[in-house]
């Protein structure tokens, strides 16, 4: 298990509810939107910063910051609330090459 990050404690917005499924050994990540909030990410993942740097996440589960407003990125700190940050948990419309998978489905 890692340690804790520095600035990832108390008023930390964890929104980690104890009947999300987690991720099986070995099965990599899973990802999460939560609505009207950040993305959870579970399970065996490496987070890089846009220059391929290795971020140490300080945890084995992580919320990243959907709104822009964190203090802390590209981790949440629970600013969404105060931001009225709003965002479904499942897309609002399917993604172009879901469209394209199905209708090559036989």
């Amino acid at each position: 298990m890692r340690g804790a990050r520095p600035g990832q404690g108390k008023g930390v917005s964890q929104h980690v509810a104890p009947e999300d499924p987690a991720p099986t050994s070995g099965s990599g990540a899973t990802i999460t939107p939560y609505r009207d909030g950040p993305l959870i990410v579970r399970g065996d993942f490496r987070l890089l910063d846009q220059d391929g740097n290795e971020i140490d996440p300080g945890r084995e589960t992580i919320a990243l910051c959907r709104c822009g407003k964190s203090g802390i990125k590209p981790f949440c700190d629970g600013s969404h609330k105060r931001a009225g940050f709003s965002a479904p948990s499942p897309p609002s419309r399917p993604r172009p090459a879901a469209r394209i998978l199905r209708a090559d489905a036989p």
